[in-house]
Formats: C-alpha cells, sequence, structure tokens
C-alpha cells in the first residue's frame, strides 16, 4: 500500500474532476484576504502533518495549529516561525505548555479552568506575559457527525456560554498576572456542510462578547475555527471556498464594525480541505471471495489500520481501479482490510470493474486523518508518503519495517 499525495503548482488544486474539489492553501488564503484583509489561513496540523508537510505550511503563508507537544515538535524540527503556530488543547500537559512557552509559540488557545492556572504559574516562572486566546463552547450544533460535533453544549472541548464557564473564563482570564487575552475562538465540529453554523457562531460569540468590554476585553484575534468540508463522494458536493469566506468575513465584518470591535485578526483553521483532495491511498488486490447473492469481498493489502474513518464514523469513499482505468463498470463488489476486524471495511458496495488480484485501486480524498489516525494494529507498519509535483515525486516518509514497530520495546 502506498499514499501518494499531490502539490499544486498554481492557486487551485490539481484535482479530479470526479468529486468536487475542497480547496487548497493559496485559494484560501485568496477567497479570505480579499474579502478580509486582516485575516490569517492557519493549517490545522491534525488533519496530518509531518516535518515535509510543515515546512510547505511555512512555505505558503500559512499559520500552524497544533493540538499537541508532537506536532508541535514537527513543527520546531520544520522551523516553522514559531508566532505564527496556535497551540490547541483541552488537556495540555504541564510539559507541553513548557515546551511551548520555550519555543515562544504565539498564542496558545486555553481549553480548561485547570489550564488557566497551570500556564499562568509556568508563564510567572519564565517571569514571561504568554498571550493567549480561550476557545468557547457556543452551543450550536453544526449537524456533522456525532463524534465531530464540538460546539454543542454535552461536549469535552471549550468554555461553554450557556453555564457561565465562558464568563468566569473571561474574567479569569483578563486577571491573571501572567496572561495577556487577547483573543477567542470556537469551533463547530468538521466536516461542516452548511454555511448557516458558521454564520449563527459568529453572530452568537460576538454579540455575546460585547459585555466584556467595559470590563477591558480587547479582541485583537477572532476565530471561528475550522471543519470545512470536502467532496468524498459524488453525490455529496461541499461549498466553495468562496461561499464559506463570503459567509464567514461577512458577519464577522459586519458585526464587529456594529459592536465596536474594529477589524481584529480573523483566523481560519482549514485541514482537511487543504490536504483530504491532495492525499490518494493505493492498494493493492489480493484475496477475491464471492458469497453468491450476498456479497463479493475484494481484499486489500490495507484498511482500518492506515484508514480508520470508515469503521469509526461510517465515512463513505469512492474508489477507482487504477491499474486499468478505461475498464467499463462490471461488477459490485465490497472493498476490504487486511485487518481481523470484520468492521474492517473501506468501501461497500461499489459498482467496479473485474478486479483480479494484483491489481491497483485507488482511493482519492484520503489526504486528511487516514494518515494521522493511522496505528500499527495488527502490528502492520504505516505505508510509505510519496508527494508528487509537476511529474516529479520524492518520498516524505518511508514505509516502517518490522524493527521500527519495535524501536520503542524494552527486551
Amino acid at each position: 500500500m502506498w499514499s501518494v499525495w499531490r502539490r499544486s503548482s498554481g492557486p487551485r488544486c490539481m484535482c479530479s474532476t470526479r468529486i468536487p474539489c475542497g480547496g487548497c492553501a493559496a485559494e484560501f488564503r485568496t477567497e479570505f484576504g480579499t474579502r478580509y484583509p486582516n485575516s490569517r489561513v492557519a493549517y490545522a496540523s491534525k488533519a496530518f502533518v509531518n516535518p515535509a508537510i510543515a515546512r510547505i505550511v511555512a512555505e505558503e503563508g500559512l499559520g500552524l495549529d497544533v493540538v499537541s507537544g508532537g506536532e508541535l515538535a514537527v513543527a520546531r524540527a520544520a522551523d516553522v516561525p514559531p508566532d505564527t503556530i496556535y497551540f490547541h488543547g483541552n488537556n495540555k500537559t504541564p510539559e507541553e505548555l513548557e515546551f511551548a512557552l520555550d519555543y515562544g509559540i504565539g498564542q496558545i488557545v486555553v481549553d480548561s479552568f485547570h489550564e488557566l492556572e497551570v500556564l499562568d504559574a509556568i508563564a510567572g516562572e519564565r517571569g514571561v506575559r504568554q498571550d493567549i486566546m480561550l476557545r468557547l463552547s457556543p452551543g450550536i450544533d453544526a449537524h456533522t457527525h456525532e463524534k465531530t460535533t464540538t460546539g454543542i453544549l454535552d461536549s469535552k472541548f471549550g468554555f461553554s456560554i450557556e453555564t457561565g464557564d465562558a464568563a468566569k473564563a473571561i474574567r479569569q482570564a483578563m486577571s491573571a498576572a501572567n496572561l495577556d487575552l487577547v483573543g477567542i475562538h470556537f469551533h463547530l465540529g468538521s466536516p461542516i456542510f452548511e454555511l448557516e453554523p458558521y454564520e449563527l457562531g459568529v453572530e452568537v460569540v460576538l454579540n455575546y462578547l460585547t459585555q466584556f468590554k467595559e470590563e477591558g476585553l480587547r479582541l485583537e484575534i477572532f476565530s471561528p475555527g475550522g471543519g470545512f468540508a470536502i467532496g468524498y463522494v459524488r453525490s455529496e458536493p461541499p461549498p466553495q471556498i468562496a461561499e464559506y469566506a463570503e459567509s464567514i468575513t461577512k458577519y464577522t465584518s459586519r458585526l464587529c464594525e456594529e459592536l465596536g470591535f474594529g477589524t481584529p485578526l480573523l483566523v481560519v483553521e482549514p485541514g482537511r480541505s487543504i490536504v483530504g483532495r491532495a492525499g490518494v491511498a493505493l492498494y493493492t488486490v489480493g484475496g477475491i471471495k464471492d458469497i453468491p447473492t450476498v456479497r463479493k469481498y475484494v481484499s486489500l493489502d490495507g484498511g482500518m489500520g492506515d484508514n480508520i474513518r470508515p469503521a469509526i464514523y461510517g465515512s463513505e469513499y469512492e474508489a477507482v481501479l487504477a491499474s486499468r482505468m478505461s475498464a467499463p463498470p462490471a461488477e459490485v463488489v465490497t472493498l476490504a482490510g487486511k485487518y481481523c476486524e470484520s468492521g474492517d471495511v473501506l468501501v461497500k458496495d461499489i459498482t467496479m470493474p473485474v478486479v483480479e488480484p494484483g491489481d491497483i485501486i485507488a482511493i482519492p480524498s484520503s489526504g486528511a486523518y487516514a494518515p494521522s489516525m493511522a496505528s500499527n494494529y495488527n502490528l502492520n507498519g504505516r505505508p510509505a508518503i510519496v508527494m508528487a509535483k509537476d511529474g516529479d515525486a520524492r518520498l516524505i516518509r518511508r514505509r516502517e519495517t518490522y524493527a521500527d514497530m519495535m524501536m520503542a520495546d524494552v527486551f
């Protein structure tokens, strides 16, 4: 199994027309920047990051959103400018916060009262004043999968407006001796195929914040997060990047002017919508099991270990017979993985040409979360990743070996 990544050489993605395109870094910068000049696009590295990707993020002029010390370590190894980094996460450890302060990152997005206290103490020990943002939970349902909805009341993320925690956190942050509250963040979930949740989120949060202006709240940065969708299947096209940008910037500009917040830096955090369509997973066909009148299973040399999304989210994908693209559709098959789970199915009941052992199956839109959520289940190594651009290709992650998987074990 291989994963192939395509890097765009122009302002638009080099994507197949089979599925609507999700966008690329340049398109995000252009669409948001032309409508709201004081904006920044910060790549959500949880979608997938390694040193090669992090360097491209910096080259493209994007900021970087990290959620762990590991992602921050990748950013540092790739020489990502620390002032462009936003550190998210609902339970950052003291060690991660120390690492962040020592690297001098731009903003830490605080997500709990415990973190407020710990970060204030760490900053005090270092004699620094750390810029922070607070993550609020506006209580808005973005109509996405229940496991990836984050802006509702019943969520582990954010200070809830409804319960009063948001007000308490804002006042505690403004009074902290070693912290400087410079902005507010919220995130509704992912992927979001509608525009209305963003508009409602911006309206709810900005109106809520007006009560703290007289207490000294400075809204220098405002972030409605990310969650921008891509097309995984033909029947579910996402909004265009321009549509997301128009909706978010229009509401932010109008409300900030009406409410007297000026023009804060607007930070959006696309992840999936930048790398999702760039990644294509390639699998080799092995065993084929035909159960008459029931189902025909085509087993591949990968599966839930390299793409867990179908198993845990019920995510749907398209697939093509890459080794014989001109072959006509002929039968309905189910593309199954090689892992010891009955639920290890990548694509269920898809019409394809006649498939034979040794054929190559390509699954597009595999660039986001598939590689970052990959595991060594059954002690299978994770696949190699190749980046391609303008006919050239280079390896950006080699295939894992058996020795790699025992590297941390103590004999």
